[in-house]
């Protein structure tokens, strides 16, 4: 019995899944700009939960394109240490400070 209510559980959701995804529309939307539905249904942190608040804000904010210039994805690219490795916490807070600030931004 539990697997039958599972089969028809899954089934119930991928056919609701599939009928909001942009393939089956039948208009199509040539914009590369994502919703902001589409960037809060997406806002969900690594356990699993909804983000809130602040986290949520950014979430958004850089889902939707939110950032102010290439700088900061050019100096995100550019931070990593002498090994080839990409800088976490304030080494790479510190490391963007400077080079937004050399950059001009």
């Amino acid at each position: 019995m539990k697997k039958l209510i599972f089969a028809l559980a899954a089934t119930i959701f991928s056919a609701s899944v599939y009928a909001q995804s942009p393939a089956a529309s039948s208009t199509s939307n040539t914009s590369t700009v994502p919703t902001a539905s589409s960037c809060e249904a997406k806002a969900v942190g690594k356990n699993g939960k909804p983000l809130a608040g602040a986290a949520k804000t950014a979430f958004i904010k850089k889902c939707e394109g939110g950032s102010t210039s290439g700088t900061t994805s050019s100096c995100a690219t550019k931070a990593v240490d002498k090994n080839g490795k990409p800088l976490a916490g304030a080494a790479k807070t510190s490391f963007m400070k400077k080079c937004e600030a050399d950059t001009g931004k």
